[in-house]
Order: C-alpha cells, then structure tokens, then sequence
C-alpha cells in the first residue's frame, strides 16, 4: 500500500478479514434482493460497511484505520466511552477521579433531599497512612442552629455576615444562564453567597437576588474601559450594588495559577460583551498580572481605593500560593503600610472549575492544605490574623472537609465543582468544549434548557442546608459551639 493507492497484500492479513466479510456480505445480499426482491436493507447495510472500509484504506490520517479497516473504528468507540465505562462500572466507591462516586453520591443525595446515611461501617482504610478523624467528646454540645456565620470586614461601613460555605467562583460564559440562575436562586434560599468569578455580574446573577461577592481579574471585566484598564466609575457602579456585598481581587486560580486566559472571539456573545463591557466577536483577553498595580504596596493601596468606591464594603483577595516569598512580600507591604485586607481567599491547587493546561493542574501552585497553613501561620506571625479573615477552596465536598480547613486556620469555604454537582452535572470532564450533558457548563441553548432553574435551585439549596446541618453535628460531637473552635 503506497500513498493514498488501495492495494491490499497478496497473502490478505487477517486484520482485513472484516472488510473482505464486508464485501462477502454485499455480493449475498445484492444476489437475494435480485432475485427475492427483499432485503434491500442488507444490502444498503453491507454497501455503507464496504464503503467505510475502502475509504479506511485510502485515508492517510489514522494508521490503525489503514491496518484495520472497519473493526478499527472500534477503538475510537471504546475510547470515546471509555471515561464513562470506567466511572460506572470499573471504579470502586472510593475511587477519586477527581470526585469519587462516595463523593458524588453524597452530594446528589443531598441535593435532592434524600437520606445520605450508610449502613454496615466505613468503606475507608482506617488503618491506612493519612487516615483523618475528628475527636469526640464525652459531653457532646447542643446548638439550636446550623446556620454558622462569620463576620468580614466589621470595621468597614457594610461589613458582611457571611455564611461558612459558599459557592466559588465561576464565571457566566463558563457557566450556562440556567446555571448562573439556579445557583444564585440557590443562594438567595440558603442565604450564602455566590461568587461571580472574573466574567463578572451578568444580567442572570440578578434575576434572583442572591448575595454575591464580585470577583475582579486581571481583565477588570465589568469594570474597565475601552482600553482594559480598570476604570473607577465603572466599578463604583456595580460595586454599589446593594447586591454585591464583597470585592474579592484575583491574584491567581487554583486551576491554573500564573496562567492567563482568552475567550475566543467565537464565545464573545452579546450577552457576555455586556456582563464584563468588551466587544461583541472580539477576543476576550485576561491577562497573567493586573495592571493597576505591580508592587505589594501598590496592591494595598488599590484595596483602599476600593473600599472607598464601594461604599465602604469588605475587599480581599483570592491567590493560590506559589512563591512563598511573594506571599511574605504581601504580608510585609500590609504591616508597611498598615493596611490590611478584610479576607483573603486561598484556592488550592486541586481547584478545578477552570480548564486549564495539564502542566497546570497537575504540576503548578501550593495545594490547599499546604496553602491555607502557610497563610494562616504568616498572618499569626506577623500579628494580622485577627483583622483577615481566611476563606479556602479546593475541594470541599463534605462537612468534614470543612473541619478539615477549619482546624487548618480557614474561616470559611467555598466548594465550585460541589454546587456543580448539586446542578446535575455527572461528572463527564466536558466542561471545555461546550458539550456539557447536563446544561451546567456550556452555552448550547439546546443543552441549557435541560437544567431546570426553580429545582436545581432548590437543589442548591438543599446541598447547603444539608452539609451544615451535618457540621452542627460534628461540632456538637466534638462539644464545641463552632466550627471556628476547631483546631
């Protein structure tokens, strides 16, 4: 066989047997639809198969289509499959690939209001390196409530009661409407809040009136001006919102820290132009850095700014820690210049609502463990751990995650890919090309319309209701009043 030529070898491998079967099968069904007059099927059938297997001959692009015309397509089914396969019915419950099926489960049956408990005792190695519990007391405590709450910037003019457990950011044009919606209504029920993520607030994290915090980036989306600069009237339009109830500047993402973006022209729809004021059609660039400051002291400059445009409401930052010493550098500019900010969020590297590069979500930036104690043991060093609150994302999934990242020095957390679950989504690890099964991650306005708005927020709702109420109970166990007591 030589170019695009079709010649098979003289001794016909047996890799062809499916083609010359193929081809068997037409001449016999062509014979008895002649002279039965039936069977035109078959041979419509045989003649597709046929065809199919000469054109997987001559074709240059896969060479296992050239070796194994017909049966080679075969592999390409089992591969598209394969991810699917694998999570019903090869993975084991406690597989994690990113989420095990105990995990999901979990949130689905709490999301949907059904009973999580599990008979017949953990499926987990208690014996195992790494192995985590939470100790008891002999006098477990009594709370009358789950609706944990923790106080963010109280010296600001609008400080913000906020719930232990938020939604993380992820932005519209990530996200579908339906989901923007669903989440927000969610929260609005819950009375947590729900993080905008850098594509800013779009006419759908308004339908509902849920409390949002407003994730600004390095492409000041929402809040800049023609050249992408951040523009302060612009900003002091939103951020006024009675809605928006913190300003939360992004350094990095777990996902891809030190790593900028760009949404293609393509998916720069009317809609998305408007939410974060760019250009219909045109690429939508974020930058890797911010370009209205370059120096830690520059930084703790523009959080004033930006609690003076806002009305005097909370602002912090979201970073995932990478360099160590540029996260002292931030500390030192705080204690220079005595100005500190009201939160600060640590995304850990396991974060996943962003596609982002392998290297980058294998390889780069502080997982959230290692992140959130680093941040939590500087700041009680330096003496600024009493004026920052520390929220945390990565992750959190269970009410045991988050007394995990409490006794870790967190505040509070925020879960993404959790709430996704609570939406519907199943996991497929489609995100990136719009083809979400579930109508959560894409802008297919077919794909959209399966995710209903008024249950899956009610789902939301549920998720976060339930998983605090499961909290209360550790907290009670361990004879606490607070999941901020943990240590």
């Amino acid at each position: 066989m030589s170019g695009g030529a079709l010649s098979l070898p003289a001794h016909s491998p047996k890799r062809y047997a499916t083609l010359v079967l193929c081809g068997l099968g037409l001449l016999a069904a062509l014979a008895w639809w002649l002279w039965s007059g039936q069977g035109l099927w078959l041979v419509l059938m045989f003649a597709a198969l046929s065809a199919l297997g000469i054109r997987d001959l001559v074709q240059q692009r896969h060479a296992i289509l050239r070796n194994y015309p017909v049966i080679g397509h075969l592999r390409f089914l089992f591969e598209y499959v394969g991810p699917e396969i694998r999570q019903y019915f090869i993975e084991s419950d406690t597989d994690a690939a990113p989420f095990s099926r105990a995990q999901r489960s979990l949130v689905y049956q709490r999301a949907k209001g059904q009973p999580d408990n599990r008979p017949f005792g953990t499926q987990l190695d208690v014996g195992q390196r790494g192995y985590e519990w939470i100790n008891h007391s002999m006098m477990p405590t009594h709370l009358a409530s789950s609706d944990f709450r923790v106080t963010i910037g109280p010296e600001r003019e609008q400080p913000y009661q906020a719930s232990i457990f938020n939604i993380s950011a992820m932005s519209f044009g990530s996200l579908s409407a339906n989901a923007i919606m669903a989440l927000n209504q969610g929260a609005k029920l819950g009375h947590f809040a729900h993080d905008t993520g850098e594509g800013s607030i779009s006419s759908y994290h308004r339908v509902h009136g849920g409390d949002l915090i407003w994730e600004i980036g390095s492409g000041y989306f929402g809040c800049r001006d023609d050249d992408g600069r951040f523009s302060p009237e612009r900003f002091s339009v939103n951020a006024r919102d009675p809605q928006v109830k913190m300003i939360e500047i992004k350094l990095s993402q777990g996902a891809k820290p030190g790593h900028g973006g760009i949404l293609p022209a393509a998916k720069v729809t009317p809609e998305i132009a408007a939410a974060r004021g760019v250009i219909v059609g045109v690429d939508c660039i974020s930058p890797s850095a911010h370009s209205a400051f370059s120096t830690p002291i520059e930084m703790m400059e523009f959080i004033v700014r930006l609690r003076e445009l806002s009305g005097g409401k909370p602002v912090g930052f979201k970073l995932c820690i990478g360099h160590p010493w540029e996260w002292f550098g931030l500390v030192k500019a705080m204690l220079a210049t005595g100005v500190a900010p009201d939160f600060i969020v640590v995304d850990g590297a396991e974060g996943g609502t962003g596609a982002a590069p392998v290297e980058f979500s294998d390889h780069v930036g502080a997982p959230l463990q290692e992140g959130l104690l680093l941040v939590h043991n500087t700041l009680v060093g330096a003496g600024l751990r009493d004026r920052i609150k520390v929220g945390c994302a990565g992750k959190v999934i269970t009410a045991f995650d988050i007394v995990r990242m409490m006794a870790l020095g967190g505040d509070w957390c925020n879960a993404g890919r959790g709430f996704m679950l609570a939406l519907g989504c199943i996991q497929a690890q489609t995100c990136h090309t719009g083809n979400c099964p579930t109508g959560v991650a894409t802008q297919d306005p077919v794909r959209e319309r399966a995710l209903v708005v008024p249950d899956k927020a009610q789902r939301v709702f549920n998720f976060h209701r339930s998983t605090l109420v499961a909290l209360k109970d550790l907290v009670q166990a361990a004879g606490l009043t607070h999941p901020q007591d943990i240590t």
